[in-house]
């Protein structure tokens, strides 16, 4: 089972966060931030992967937290995907959410890069976490997975919908790009990632 344990602390958060990509969704969510809880739900669910979160902030500053789990998932992602031999690699994902629509596309080829586009949302608030750490949460995860994310909010007006049609697009697209197409074949010409 390709599967991931990781444990960050600092001076600022505690985090553990266990992956298990072969696994249906489930797990506890526990950051402290009800909302963010359930974009990581979203991500979980959509996903098609079993995710557990425990963080606990020290200093209650909401973007040290939503960093560090964003760091915290990502090295389990990366951890758990190993060599990445068999995986599909690329995906890319629309997907509708009332008036939003995000498009994801994904290579999880090792080379890391973020572009997170969710304005027009991008300076508002959804139930005190603000859109711009949604876009840090995101840059975080995929840096440290070594994954290049395109994101795009494409249509939308309402910031939870957007942010959440989001997480959702991510989680379908990654569920198609980790999916073991070629067992044992690195999904690369070159021979290596």
């Amino acid at each position: 089972m390709r599967s991931f344990v990781a444990e960050r602390t600092t001076a600022e958060t505690s985090i553990r966060v266990e992956v298990r990509l072969d696994q249906e969704a489930g797990g506890a969510l526990q950051t402290g931030l009800p909302i963010f809880d359930h974009f990581l739900a979203q991500l979980s669910f959509h996903g098609g992967f079993y995710l557990d979160v425990e963080a606990r902030s020290f200093d209650a500053i909401r973007h040290h937290l939503v960093e560090d789990v964003g760091i915290a998932i990502g090295r389990s992602i990366d951890s758990a995907l190993g060599e990445r031999r068999g995986i599909a690699r690329y995906a890319t994902v629309t997907l509708p959410m009332d008036d939003a629509l995000v498009r994801v596309a994904l290579d999880l080829g090792g080379r890391p890069y973020a572009r997170i586009n969710l304005a027009p949302a991008d300076g508002d608030s959804i139930e005190g976490l603000e859109v711009a750490l949604v876009r840090h949460f995101f840059s975080s995860l995929v840096t440290t997975a070594r994954i290049c994310a395109h994101v795009d909010l494409l249509a939308g007006n309402d910031a939870h919908h957007c942010v959440e049609a989001a997480f959702k697009a991510f989680g379908r697209a990654y569920r198609a790009a980790w999916a073991l197409e070629n067992p044992g074949l690195l999904p690369s010409t070159k021979g290596v990632l």
